[in-house]
């Protein structure tokens, strides 16, 4: 015993990884719009630091002398947060405000910074652990030849930069969610309960095929998965009604075998009545017993077969190496041999060609074939054969009237599919399915009023 398999729960489901996967990658795309964002901020916050400085330059600027008072001074570089500020003019001249700033851990020039550059240099502020002082260059904001020098704490950028990482993280969670809601919902609508609906369908199917409450219902969809469940909706059908046509043969089957050996028994009966019969004087009954006894051996003959086809199991084949002409050759001393003084049977096939197979099987498929020709009128049946590829095709030619449309219509077909009266329509199914036990086939290519053709194909090699 297999354990079935179970709907999964929701943490395990397909939509739970769907979310998941959703706000994981809308997470990765924050990150890779995060890492410039960061630069970006970093270089900002420099370039107004540089401005803060360049404005209180033009203080000195405002002077006779280009210089002020130390506590203006002061209180310059206190509202521009910098130890010292300095602008280099086109002329060569230079302007300082402060004169004592502390060992210089790093120095940025703002000119020269790309965008990977930008970056890294974010990073490195964040990851800090302690403060560093900053010299950093930058062009001037009304003179682009004039630069602005500036000597500046780490500290105060890395908050900032920390404190814009926290609303940018805040946003992406806020951004991812939302997006992650809105792609399961609509992935739960599009994907997610229709594959759930028809995997549910299968598995009822598979506990009883013939329950028609868990039936898919018809999908107006167009899509992939509306094609999907349409298929398989259609398929269910088929095998619902494969089974059920199964089943009832396999129940035809089942008492065919249980009234066999009463059958037999009144048929020998009949048949021992029908011999007395024949050694009679009356002229009458002379006449009628040969009809009397056709009709017994064809009810003997129509049980043998629905036996044989009703048989549980496929066949079970002794294979063997043979040449096909001889196989042929037999089958055609088991029919007529001539019909309105004519010979009948016909074998058009190299002495050289083998086939392995199961010879008795082979020659009820055969004899089959013929039978079936010589009672729908053919005067004529020839066999040829011929090699192609890893198959060898065999055809079955007869001059008949050709099969009548409701024959063709239902020809592999048991009990369906006879083109005579008081015929079963068991021969061409059984041949069928020891074609397929040989892992070959056989197909009608031609019926008309000029003959049938049928074609029969089995593998070289095994």
């Amino acid at each position: 015993m297999t354990t079935r398999p179970r709907m999964p729960s929701l943490l395990r489901s397909l939509s739970a990884r769907l979310l998941a996967l959703t706000v994981l990658f809308v997470m990765l795309s924050e990150v890779l719009i995060f890492a410039p964002s960061a630069g970006n901020f970093r270089l900002n916050y420099l370039l107004e630091r540089s401005k803060a400085g360049y404005t209180a330059i033009l203080a000195l600027l405002a002077t006779p002398n280009n210089m002020v008072s130390d506590e203006l001074e002061a209180e310059l570089l206190k509202q521009t947060d910098a130890y010292v500020i300095a602008m280099g003019r086109p002329d060569g001249a230079k302007l300082m405000l402060g004169d004592k700033p502390p060992p210089i851990d790093a120095s940025f020039d703002l000119r020269e910074r790309g965008f990977f550059m930008l970056i890294g240099d974010a990073f490195e502020t964040l990851f800090q652990s302690h403060n560093r002082v900053l010299r950093i260059v930058a062009p001037s904001p009304r003179h682009p030849q004039a630069t602005i020098e500036i000597v500046i704490d780490e500290a105060p950028m890395r908050m900032a930069l920390i404190d814009y990482s926290y609303r940018i993280l805040a946003l992406s969670i806020v951004i991812s969610l939302v997006t992650a809601a809105f792609v399961y919902l609509t992935l739960q609508w599009l994907l997610v309960r229709p594959m759930r609906r028809m995997t549910a369908s299968m598995m009822a199917f598979r506990e009883n095929p013939e329950d028609l409450s868990h039936q898919l219902p018809a999908s107006t969809r167009s899509d992939e998965l509306g094609v999907a469940q349409a298929e398989l909706a259609d398929m269910q059908a088929n095998l619902r009604a494969a089974l059920q046509q199964k089943t009832r043969l396999a129940a035809l089957g089942t008492a065919v075998t249980k009234i066999n050996h009463d059958l037999r028994n009144i048929l020998t009966t009949a048949q021992l009545v029908a011999d007395r019969l024949a050694v009679s004087d009356n002229p009458e009954v002379k006449k009628m017993t040969p009809t009397l006894l056709a009709a017994i051996d064809r009810a003997v003959d129509l049980c043998s077969k629905t036996l044989t086809f009703a048989r549980e199991g496929p066949p079970e084949l002794n294979r063997q190496r043979f040449p096909l002409r001889n196989l042929i050759d037999e089958v055609g001393a088991a029919l007529p041999a001539q019909v309105n003084g004519q010979q009948v049977w016909f074998a058009d096939i190299a002495g050289d060609i083998e086939i392995e197979a199961d010879r008795d099987m082979m020659f009820r498929v055969f004899s089959n074939l013929g039978q079936n020709a010589l009672q729908a009128g053919a005067t004529r049946v020839t066999v040829n054969a011929r090699r192609a590829d890893s198959h060898l095709v065999i055809e079955v030619t007869d001059n008949g009237p050709g099969l009548p449309p409701r024959a063709r219509e239902n020809l592999f077909q048991p009990f369906a599919a006879s083109a005579r009266p008081g015929g079963s329509g068991l021969g061409l199914a059984i041949a069928r399915d020891l074609m397929h036990a040989h892992g070959g086939d056989i197909r009608l290519t031609r019926s008309d009023a000029e003959g049938t053709v049928f074609e029969l194909e089995l593998p070289v090699e095994r």
